[in-house]
């Protein structure tokens, strides 16, 4: 059995102004993402300005549909009993599949703001997504919070206020694979051009997939439990992205055929060659 690190969720403490682990993690994921944006600026003609106005727009885009995504997802109860509890961001809760929907809305936005093709800035914004997912998990196991179903496996830890029982480090199996393993397969994946929309595709069935194999070692919430099918609320949020994925993708390459080739030219568009002229 491994030992949990107990290490202090508040990194900075400045009288009554804390800066907790977990909010930095959102900040260097945000920070990496446009710093990678930067580099990948030419491919849609982007300018540095509109990279950070980009960037700004996902923020936004991550804690509002974040909060309103765990509110409605997984406390819809306590929205209706204190309504004010939404705006209470301090007291904790944001929710992946919600965060997702705000980004996509952010992205919509923008794309509409300066013209763009949606598909196209979606393959664009896709490969940088999971920077902020991975240090996300990271910041949630400081906290000690999300942790795993109880086991007896060698990596299994006992964590503050989860009882006596050893539980698998859930948040570090979802940091590798929702971080670092799909921020290696979009990258490689989006180096080379692909159709538009492939690897927006490509990034729902990953995390759609990834998400659903992580959460069979995550503990279910509590109030919640097992639902449908005994599957978690998680894996029932991911299975329409995993859907959703499949057929953009399918939609993107049978675009990509249909489409005529830039290098071919239709008959029509040939010079017509002179005959020759019979002598008399």
């Amino acid at each position: 059995m491994l030992t949990y690190p107990s290490i202090n969720p508040v990194a900075i403490s400045l009288g009554p102004v804390q800066i907790h682990w977990y909010g930095l993690a959102y900040l260097v994921g945000f920070l990496v993402a446009w710093w990678l944006a930067r580099q990948r600026a030419e491919r849609l003609g982007l300018t540095r300005e509109q990279i950070s106005d980009l960037t700004f727009y996902a923020a936004v885009g991550v804690i509002l549909g974040g909060r309103l995504g765990y509110a409605l997802f997984y406390h819809f109860d306590r929205v209706l009993i204190d309504p004010l509890w939404l705006l209470r961001v301090w007291e904790g809760g944001m929710a992946f599949h919600g965060g997702f929907l705000g980004v996509a809305v952010a992205v919509w936005l923008f794309a509409r703001k300066h013209r763009l093709n949606l598909f196209q800035l979606g393959d664009f914004v896709a490969p940088l997504t999971p920077i902020g997912l991975g240090l996300g998990r990271l910041g949630n196991f400081i906290n000690g919070e999300l942790w795993g179903r109880v086991t007896d496996s060698p990596l299994g830890m006992v964590f503050p206020g989860a009882g006596p029982d050893p539980r698998h480090p859930s948040q570090l199996y979802q940091f590798a694979l929702e971080g670092v393993v799909l921020f290696a397969l979009l990258w490689w994946f989006s180096r080379q051009p692909r159709p538009a929309g492939s690897v927006s595709g490509l990034f729902l069935v990953g995390y759609g997939s990834l998400r659903f194999l992580g959460e069979f070692a995550r503990e279910p919430d509590a109030h919640l439990g097992l639902l449908l099918g005994g599957l978690s609320m998680g894996q029932l949020l991911s299975l329409p992205m995993l859907l959703a994925g499949v057929a953009l993708m399918v939609w993107a390459y049978q675009q990509d055929q249909q489409a005529p080739s830039p290098s071919v030219k239709s008959a029509s568009s040939q010079p017509k060659s002179k005959k020759k002229q019979k002598k008399s």
